[in-house]
Parts: structure tokens; C-alpha cells; sequence
């Protein structure tokens, strides 16, 4: 199982008075120190949080695996072209959200997706769609020739009660089976947490957790190196 350490919320910190520190690029450099195996980032078309010249240096910086999280725009894809990250995930975005809420409709923005992925693909871009586990968008990204799906886990992370935490596990559990029956590599990701991670990383055939704003929490208080060591541990 490997960790994929999203970054976005130390550009949010440092955003907050429009300085420089704190720096996500340094921040992504803790993260491999500590294990990562790779960083993701969300170039949002608002920059609300990571910036054009945060992603430009975490192309030249990175070492281990750089995830381009992205919406599913020709500005976007044009700039990936440019920087070419190891992977692309597209995910939905609304300028209003706090945080992504739920997956990329792959059904039914299916013939645009589809372009994208393909442009991607041809400039030897891994592509990943963020998608809630349900079996249509599983299908949908097999259609697309994705390389990946990212398995949205909030529902999981946000459920009110042991009952339905249980039953959202089950339904990322066979979503997973399903898309790699269907030749898809898995990694999952959304909400998780410190407590609640290690039911995931338990499921068959997800390869890989992508993780942001727990480990940027817990960074806070006893610094990245050790909260992305903490995270390994519980995934392991």
C-alpha cells in the first residue's frame, strides 16, 4: 500500500497573509523524508490554494511520484502538457466548495472526459478520474482507457454511524474488485483520517491512499516527517 501526500493545505496556510512560509515545496521534501511515495497537488482554476509556480517547482523537485489533481478543462490539460506530472487525476470543481464533494460524473460527461484522457494519454501522461464508487463510472473510465480510478471514500469517512460506515465499506470494497476484474488499477481517497484509514488500506487491490488535510493537521503540531510516518504505520 502506498501513500500519496496531498500538500494543497500548506498553500492554504501560507495563502492566508499572501506571504511565502509556509512553503509547500519544502513541505513536499518533508514528505518524502518521512516515507511519502509520492505528493499530490490541486492546481484549482481559482489558485485558491497551489499556484502555478508551486507546481512548476514540485515538478523540478519532487523524487518520488508528482499527482496533478485537475479539473477537467483545456486549460488545464494544457498546462499539464506543459509541466508533464507523472499523473493526472481529473476531479470535479465548483469555485464555491470547501473541498472536492463526490466524484467526477464520467457517465455523463463521458464524450468530453474521454478527450481529455486521450490528449493526456498520447503525451504519456498517467491519467486517474476521481469517481464515487458506484459501477457506472467504473465503466465508464474502462471506456476511457483510464489508467486509474481514485475511489472517492467520504461517504465512508462522513458516515454518521458504525451501520453505515460499514456498508460504505463494502461498497468501495467491491468497487475496487470491479475495476480491477475490469483492468483499472485502484487507489482511494477523501476524509480519511488517522482513525478511520486502516479499514481502507485493509481492502484487496487498492494500491494506493492519497491523503491531505489529516496529515497536514497532525504536520502542525509534531511536523511532516513524523505525521506522514504515523500515517505509513496505520497503513501498513
Amino acid at each position: 500500500m502506498r501513500l500519496g501526500v496531498n500538500i494543497d493545505h500548506i498553500a492554504t496556510l501560507r495563502n492566508q497573509r499572501e506571504g511565502n512560509e509556509p512553503e509547500p515545496v519544502f513541505a513536499a521534501g518533508l514528505a518524502e523524508f518521512g516515507g511519502a511515495n509520492g505528493i499530490v497537488c490541486h492546481l484549482r482554476e481559482d489558485r485558491r490554494h497551489i499556484k502555478d509556480r508551486d507546481l512548476n517547482l514540485l515538478k523540478q523537485t519532487v523524487q518520488t511520484h508528482l499527482n496533478l489533481e485537475m479539473a477537467a478543462t483545456d486549460e488545464m490539460v494544457e498546462i499539464a502538457l506543459k509541466v508533464k506530472p507523472d499523473m493526472c487525476t481529473l476531479v470535479p470543481e465548483k469555485r464555491e466548495e470547501l473541498t472536492t464533494e463526490g466524484g467526477l460524473d464520467a457517465v455523463f460527461l463521458f464524450d468530453h472526459i474521454s478527450q481529455l484522457v486521450n490528449t493526456l494519454k498520447d503525451n504519456n501522461i498517467v491519467v486517474s478520474l476521481f469517481i464515487n464508487p458506484e459501477i457506472g463510472h467504473v465503466k465508464a473510465a474502462v471506456r476511457m482507457k483510464a489508467d486509474f480510478i481514485e475511489l472517492h471514500t467520504g461517504a465512508y469517512a462522513d458516515a454518521e454511524d458504525e451501520k453505515n460506515a460499514d456498508l460504505e465499506l463494502g461498497n468501495i470494497a467491491s468497487m475496487a474488485i470491479a475495476a480491477h476484474k475490469l483492468g483499472l488499477r485502484v487507489s482511494a481517497g477523501h476524509g480519511l483520517k488517522y482513525y478511520n484509514v486502516r479499514r481502507v488500506a485493509k481492502l484487496e487491490f487498492i494500491e494506493e491512499l492519497n491523503i491531505g488535510h489529516s496529515i497536514v493537521a497532525r504536520a502542525a503540531m509534531i511536523g511532516m516527517e513524523q505525521a506522514v510516518r504515523d500515517m505509513i504505520a496505520l497503513i501498513k
